[in-house]
């Protein structure tokens, strides 16, 4: 019984400390608020389902919050069209980078996000989308790319 409090008090924690930013990490990552809190949601339940059994609870949530929004994303595209008009409106600046952020490949647009936004290292975020930290330096440098020409800001 204490063991199940006790992961119950440390996920407590990692989600106040750490479910806004997750939040709108996902957002970004998604376009869609729903999603977003949907995701997060289920990674936290889950985690909370298996207890102790995760070694690195905060990374475990990342990696299940993307997956299951990536699902989520699979799963709309292929039952309806895609919307014309956002259901929600962003500040000017947030919308046009949501917008620009849309138009990356599923695993850019994830490891732009966990990295520039959720301030992810290179080898965490591999984890995350399950793949090598080669593929996310290369996800991100094209991903950059594709923001700079579509944003128009040598900045980025």
């Amino acid at each position: 019984m204490d063991v199940m409090v006790s992961a119950r008090r440390d996920l407590e924690g990692l989600y106040r400390e750490h479910g806004k930013r997750l939040w709108w990490a996902l957002v970004a990552f998604s376009g869609d608020r729903e999603i977003a809190s949907d995701a997060g949601s289920e990674a936290f339940a889950q985690a909370l389902r298996r207890g102790d059994g995760i070694r690195d609870p905060l990374a475990w949530i990342w990696r299940a919050a993307f997956r299951i929004a990536a699902g989520e994303l699979q799963e709309r595209a292929m039952q309806a069209p895609p919307l014309t008009e956002p259901m929600y409106e962003l500040p000017e600046p947030a919308a046009e980078v949501t917008a620009a952020l849309r138009q990356l490949p599923a695993q850019q647009r994830a490891a732009v996000v966990l990295h520039y936004y959720a301030d992810r290292p290179i080898r965490e975020i591999a984890e995350v989308l399950g793949t090598s930290t080669s593929t996310v330096a290369v996800h991100l440098h094209r991903g950059r790319n594709r923001l700079r020409d579509l944003l128009g800001d040598d900045d980025v």
